[in-house]
């Protein structure tokens, strides 16, 4: 008996703690589930908008979407820069079992070249596999057709359609369009610094010189976006929503691609540059620069042997010789400093010098020239100008002085940048007694002073310079800014910019204007003109300067042979002029280097140059001359 009863205890006790330990696991569960519940609460309930917000943002991408360029067309509607489909071949790695294997494969079927396959290799790291990567860009008719008729020997391969830049008319507009290429290191730094980024999210390329660049802000357009949704793997499901991008402008320019056209035929084969103006707005008709380049190999990448190629080239191609050149502005000059020296009454219109061909200082042993070796006997500052007497601005440079020189011709804006729409410009060089000493730590002799007179020494123009001074003449005093832009393209009626102007240059005597202009076009159309035989069958009245720039001293004794001159040393020759005389309609500069004189090869071109500007143009009959007309006007010159 005692022994059952203590077996009763037993298993009594050890219900109790089975009942106990139910309990407490019981409540422990209640616990837990209790806690699950309120966790599952403040997840599903009170942070319900947080997380639902995080899902959203891993499940929804928000894509930028790059704009149009906009495009660029002449004055009359030509395009000039434009936007074309182009085809290249794209691989998706994920989707390719053995790429090295598909890229021999390709290479062998569509000529692909071993530094494009590098390139392939160097875009793909850092790239997710299953998004795709170019191998060869700008894929011809051909290379098109080739792979279409063998696609299915390629899967996870695909020729792909994108819109590209193109430039129809190549080299000829080159320096003044400039182009498109890349974004890199440089170019992404100041789009930061201009808090552009947003706006380039989606944009690989960017204006690097020209139009293109300077009018990056007006071309590119704004970005637009597409929100979509993507899967665990950031692959596109379905588009949710999409704002589209704003197309950048359409602009217009002031340039006409038949005078360029014009200017390359003529030019052809030599180095030099063409600048043709309208005198009364500012506005750039022609900016050619020879020799050029074709600017749509760097709108893809230029290869590093073109490359190399431009840059070693002697002829210089990659320089705007129009905005950069810096030049001798020779005797192109002289009307300007012949206006200074009536303003300053240094000189009279009557008052006349004895040209023999020499010049000489009082105490000083140099000699300084005149280009024609016997002078030009008695020269007033009419004839001075027409004739191109050196010695008359020896003179003048001499009583003048370089402190009053310089200061006025910088009115005219020489030593200064123009303020044309492109950036590669050069502000050249008026020197002036500070520019000396800072440049060579030495005072300015009056040795210095002489050449200055005749558009040598240390002074030098760009030809974009010597136009805005040309047109300053023309519209006596009033200063306008060269322009390359017109205007923006609209869809009713295109925007025409007005034109860009500076201080006017105030004179004295305003018949000192009529005095210097009447001088440049007795250069054209009396005899003793140096550029009367270039101009004399013309059916219109112009007027002009011609200028022969010399680019090596002559010791004194030494006589001047331009036939044993080395050719990189040979004179440039330059022409400036303008017409109709009595209501300017164009105005132009020809630069040639190391062509000779400016008479017999810079003129010639600026003739045919201006006669084909009149064709284009036409001229109201009031302007056009018979050959009988023609003729009395110039016998009446002679007298």
């Amino acid at each position: 008996m005692p022994i059952k009863r203590q077996t009763i205890r037993d298993h009594t006790a050890e219900a109790n703690l089975v009942t106990r330990r139910a309990f407490v696991a019981f409540i422990g569960a209640v616990c837990i589930l209790l806690a699950v519940i309120s966790n599952l609460y403040v997840l599903q309930v009170k942070k319900h908008e947080a997380f639902q917000t995080r899902s959203n943002t891993n499940r929804i991408k928000v894509l930028p979407v790059a704009p149009n360029r906009g495009l660029i067309y002449d004055r009359n509607g030509v395009i000039l820069a434009e936007n074309r489909p182009v085809f290249s071949l794209e691989l998706v790695p994920e989707s390719i079992s053995d790429l090295d294997d598909t890229i021999s494969r390709l290479q062998t079927l569509l000529s692909i070249a071993d530094e494009q396959v590098e390139r392939f290799h160097k875009n793909r790291d850092g790239q997710r596999r299953f998004k795709p990567i170019a191998l060869k860009t700008l894929l011809s008719e051909e290379d098109v057709a080739i792979f279409s008729a063998h696609k299915h020997l390629f899967p996870g391969v695909s020729v792909e359609a994108r819109l590209s830049r193109h430039y129809p008319f190549g080299e000829i507009m080159t320096h003044a369009l400039g182009y498109v290429a890349k974004i890199n290191k440089k170019d992404l730094q100041k789009i930061v610094e201009a808090g552009e980024e947003e706006n380039y999210k989606a944009t690989y390329d960017t204006g690097k010189l020209g139009v293109e660049r300077f009018h990056e802000s007006k071309l590119h357009g704004k970005v637009g976006y597409q929100q979509v949704e993507v899967n665990s793997a950031s692959r596109i499901i379905r588009v949710l929503d999409a704002t589209p991008p704003e197309p950048g402008q359409d602009i217009i320019l002031n340039l006409d691609v038949r005078l360029h056209e014009k200017a390359a035929e003529l030019l052809d084969g030599k180095r030099g540059t063409v600048v043709m103006s309208d005198p009364e707005t500012g506005g750039i008709y022609t900016l050619y620069s020879n020799p050029s380049y074709d600017p749509n190999l760097f709108v893809h990448g230029i290869s590093n042997k073109n490359y190399s190629a431009l840059l070693s080239s002697p002829n210089r191609p990659l320089i705007n010789r129009a905005t950069q050149g810096q030049y001798p502005p020779a005797s192109t000059i002289k009307p300007h400093l012949a206006l200074l020296g009536l303003e300053q009454k240094i000189i009279t219109p009557d008052e006349t010098i004895k040209d023999n061909g020499q010049y000489r200082l009082p105490k000083v042993n140099h000699v300084w020239r005149d280009w024609k070796r016997w002078g030009h006997g008695d020269v007033n500052v009419t004839k001075a100008i027409e004739v191109s007497c050196d010695i008359y601005y020896y003179d003048l440079a001499y009583r003048t002085g370089i402190d009053k020189m310089s200061a006025y011709m910088n009115e005219f804006g020489f030593g200064d940048y123009t303020g044309i729409d492109l950036y590669e410009e050069s502000d050249a060089n008026m020197p002036s007694r500070g520019w000396k000493r800072a440049r060579f730590n030495e005072p300015w002799y009056i040795g210095d002073t002489i050449p200055v007179g005749i558009g040598q020494s240390f002074w030098t123009a760009t030809p974009v310079q010597i136009v805005q001074s040309i047109n300053t003449l023309v519209n006596r005093g009033e200063r306008y800014i060269p322009q390359i832009i017109r205007g923006t393209k609209m869809e009713n009626e295109d925007k025409i910019d007005l034109p860009k102007t500076l201080r006017p240059i105030p004179v004295v005597d305003e018949k000192n204007w009529d005095i210097v202009i009447d001088a440049m076009y007795g250069v054209v159309n009396r005899e003793h003109g140096t550029a009367f035989r270039a101009f004399k069958t013309s059916s219109y009245q112009s007027a002009g300067k011609s200028g022969t720039a010399q680019l090596f001293t002559v010791a004194q004794n030494e006589k001047y042979d331009a036939k044993n001159v080395a050719a990189h040393l040979k004179d440039n020759a330059m022409y400036v002029g303008f017409a109709p005389y009595n209501a300017p309609k164009v105005s132009i500069v020809v630069v040639l280097e190391n062509a000779g004189g400016g008479s017999a090869n810079a003129a010639p071109i600026a003739r045919k140059m201006m006669d084909y500007f009149f064709e284009l143009y036409p001229l109201a009959d009031e302007y056009v001359y018979s050959p009988e007309e023609k003729k009395s006007v110039l016998e009446y010159t002679k007298e």
